[in-house]
């Protein structure tokens, strides 16, 4: 069985939406950042799948590698966003932390 195009990009679509939906439906800041990190994955296997159509062209791996490097950068900034809102607030529950000026 060959893999196509086609299985890449259903597979990112469904990691896309599994991702849009923790973010829509989830208040718990942490499981928020996950499912940012469900679709930047997604966004990553899209690049992957099109690169493989072309293989002399390393452009879909270069601009994975780049979305690993922002995707630990942007976890990184999340998690100290979430632990000092959790140190102020005591809480990490989006509709708890209603006033960010204390």
């Amino acid at each position: 069985m060959d893999i196509s195009i086609t299985h890449y990009l259903l597979l990112s679509a469904l990691l896309f939406c599994l991702g849009l939906m923790v973010v829509l439906t989830r208040k718990n800041t942490i499981v928020i950042l996950m499912g940012i990190e469900l679709m930047l994955n997604a966004s990553m296997i899209n690049l992957v799948g099109f690169a493989r159509q072309d293989p002399a062209l390393m452009a879909g791996q270069i601009f994975s590698l780049f979305i690993i490097v922002i995707a630990a950068a942007s976890a990184a900034v999340g998690l100290a966003l979430v632990l000092n809102a959790y140190d102020r607030f005591g809480t990490v529950n989006l509709d708890e932390i209603k006033n960010l000026k204390n």
